[in-house]
């Protein structure tokens, strides 16, 4: 278990380590003026306003919010626009929260994720994130899967009218949880209109290679998520933890972004922090320090 002590002596020592390796530019996987590199607000836990000050601290070029910054921001999202402008951060991402199935919600559903839209746009933000629900008590067929594709594309349709391009997270625990789940979801949605938010743990936790599907949805990818997993082979429960404390080969990752010219947003994601010694914001400092010194990114 790494206590803040620990983290310091880290930081130091990788501090030191990067003095000998090349020039981050060098590096194999990725170019410095691609991938731009973004850290999303869950790990805050709700407190979002310290989230802002931490990631802008940190260095990083965007961020992702929750639905729970519409606790400040709902009727003032220039505001929020304008904060996150002094804060030197890009507003990614908005977490707009679930897409059930269920055809008595549907209406509802579509509103409400084109609300979340509209606050987004009018905060400056660029992609909104959906996940599915996946329905309990029954396995999903592929009528489930028709009528998911036909509800984000509609989804999709509604909230492009409004200047935001919605993006499909599969999910642990959703109807996209496994590759070929992944697969029947992206073959029903109109790629216009729905794209793809691809988290590597996620994926990884699935049953999948986050490397290999990297080169096979290049053209459906919009914005990745960037984060690490611990858990035994193939097996569950799992743990998010920091970059490279995890299994995810993410050297390969970057590589197969590169092979594929990827050249737009990598938010680093973790779901809370899993040394309870350490902050958000200490915990965000590794992954950008593994990034800096193993990947080759930069930072500033």
């Amino acid at each position: 278990m790494t206590n803040r002590r620990d983290f310091l002596r880290q930081l130091g020592g990788a501090a030191a380590a990067s003095s000998l390796l090349p020039m981050a530019s060098s590096l194999p996987f990725v170019r410095a003026e691609d991938i731009k590199f973004g850290c999303a607000a869950i790990t805050w836990g709700g407190n979002d306003e310290r989230a802002i000050d931490d990631i802008s601290a940190l260095g990083y070029a965007g961020i992702q919010l929750r639905t729970s910054a519409l606790k400040a921001y709902a009727d003032k999202p220039a505001a929020l626009r304008d904060l996150l402008a002094q804060r030197h951060l890009t507003f990614v991402a908005l977490s707009s929260g679930n897409v059930p199935i269920d055809p008595g919600t549907r209406e509802k559903v579509i509103e409400e994720h084109l609300a979340h839209a509209r606050f987004l746009r009018a905060a400056g933000g660029l992609y909104l994130q959906l996940i599915d629900e996946r329905p309990r008590g029954r396995p999903v067929g592929p009528a489930d899967y028709a009528q998911l594709g036909r509800l984000l594309t509609e989804i999709g349709k509604r909230v492009a009218d409004v200047g935001v391009q919605a993006a499909y997270h599969p999910h642990m625990g959703s109807m996209g949880e496994k590759p070929d789940e992944i697969d029947r979801i992206l073959d029903t949605t109109d790629p216009k209109y729905v794209r793809l938010l691809f988290d590597v743990a996620h994926y990884q936790a699935g049953g999948g290679d986050p490397a290999l599907a990297i080169h096979r949805y290049a053209n459906r990818i919009a914005l990745l998520h960037i984060k690490d997993l611990r858990q035994p082979a193939g097996s569950a429960p799992y743990q998010f933890v920091e970059l490279g404390r995890g299994s995810v080969n993410l050297p390969a990752v970057f590589l197969a972004l590169r092979e594929e010219h990827f050249d737009g947003w990598a938010v680093v994601e973790l779901d809370s922090v899993p040394e309870p010694d350490l902050s958000p914001k200490e915990a965000a400092a590794i992954s950008k320090r593994y990034l800096e010194t193993k990947i080759g990114a930069r930072i500033p």
